[in-house]
């Protein structure tokens, strides 16, 4: 088995850590966060997003959600019991507050783990999902519901529209290039 990339013991206990840097020389950046075994659809979206939309774009391998939030709950309950002592920053503050882009989160989980006022920024985008018990291969329930490579690209794109670096016709033609079908049903709803 290979051996741990060194300093990232901290963040796998903590629960997020640098998994990945994106490729240089890119006019854009963006930050996706995954975890368990979606972590390969993370990477193929940022092959995606530098081959062919000009985007760098971190991946992060978030080993426990769950940590990430319980600290940030502790975090934000410490800092209102104590508001004359200096404020206490979770982890996941300390390591993203001086990233750009957007951050894209994809798990096969549920879909809300970290709200944005826990991550310190108004920037992140959750997409998820809990019901793989239903009798389908991975890649079709990731597409089925829409947290596949290209589902994580799009929602890079557009969370880069949103704030007006890219223009809504890369995410239209995205759309197209990567045959996502636009008037599909909501998944998180049809899944009940």
């Amino acid at each position: 088995m290979p051996a741990m990339p060194p300093g990232v013991e901290e963040g796998v206990i903590k629960g997020l850590y640098k998994f990945k840097t994106g490729p240089e020389g890119k006019k854009y950046k963006a930050q996706i966060l995954g975890s368990g075994s979606i972590i390969r659809s993370a990477l193929q979206a940022q092959e995606i997003l530098a081959e062919r939309y000009n985007v760098s774009a971190d991946v992060w391998s978030a080993t426990s959600y769950k940590n990430l939030r319980n600290e940030a709950l502790l975090a934000e309950r410490w800092n209102m019991l104590h508001p004359a002592a200096p404020p206490k920053k979770p982890h996941v503050v300390q390591i993203l507050e001086n990233e750009k882009g957007p951050f894209i989160a994809v798990s096969d989980y549920m879909k809300m783990f970290l709200t944005n006022r826990q991550m310190g920024a108004g920037r992140l985008n959750h997409f998820g999902h809990r019901w793989f018990g239903r009798s389908d291969t991975r890649p079709r329930l990731r597409r089925f519901f829409e947290v596949d490579a290209e589902c994580t690209v799009l929602a890079t794109l557009h969370a880069l529209a949103q704030r007006g670096e890219v223009e809504p016709s890369v995410v239209t033609q995205a759309i197209k290039d990567l045959n996502i079908d636009p008037e599909k049903q909501f998944p998180q709803i049809l899944a009940f």
